[in-house]
């Protein structure tokens, strides 16, 4: 499995990893409701996709293994991670370690000193396993109440990844 910069040809890619992650796995969370799961899903298409990579003080990472993108994530400068999601195909297989692993090391790179996120109920045991601490009370996101703050504290940048495409 390789973490490499995401690419504007990888949106729709990225689109349906989104989408069949909030779909397939996310269903503690949206509880199968018709109208919870449009609004988490409203804004997940190629075309939003490809227009959010265009920030430059955001980078979009993919997991890809075998070809197949794996995982995706995102992480402004100032270190809050804004996207974590993992393919159906591709989960307990190490793919969201890894990425979340490169979220870190790429807002550390960036200048930030810790990470900040809103979790899933899905993926609350996840982030809490690898050093994530919640910050305060759940908040309502997409109609849910289950958006849980956390934060981590960083390490100093270990240079692991290529400088962001845009940068190099």
């Amino acid at each position: 499995m390789i973490i490499r910069d995401a690419a504007a040809p990888d949106a729709a890619d990225i689109c349906a990893v989104l989408r069949r992650s909030i779909v397939e796995l996310c269903a503690v969370d949206h509880g199968d409701e018709p109208a919870l799961l449009a609004a988490w899903l409203s804004n997940k298409t190629p075309e939003a996709i490809a227009g959010w990579m265009k920030r430059i003080d955001v980078s979009y990472l993919v997991a890809v293994d075998r070809g197949a993108i794996a995982a995706v994530g995102a992480v402004t400068d100032a270190g809050e991670v804004l996207l974590d999601y993992v393919s159906p195909d591709f989960r307990f297989r190490g793919a969201s370690r890894a990425l979340l692993a490169a979220l870190e090391a790429r807002a550390a790179e960036r200048g930030a000193t810790r990470c900040t996120l809103i979790s899933t109920e899905t993926a609350r045991a996840f982030y809490l396993a690898r050093g994530y601490r919640e910050v305060s009370a759940p908040v309502r996101k997409f109609g849910m109440n289950s958006g849980y703050p956390m934060s981590r504290p960083l390490s100093p940048p270990a240079s692991t990844l290529p400088p962001r495409q845009d940068q190099a």
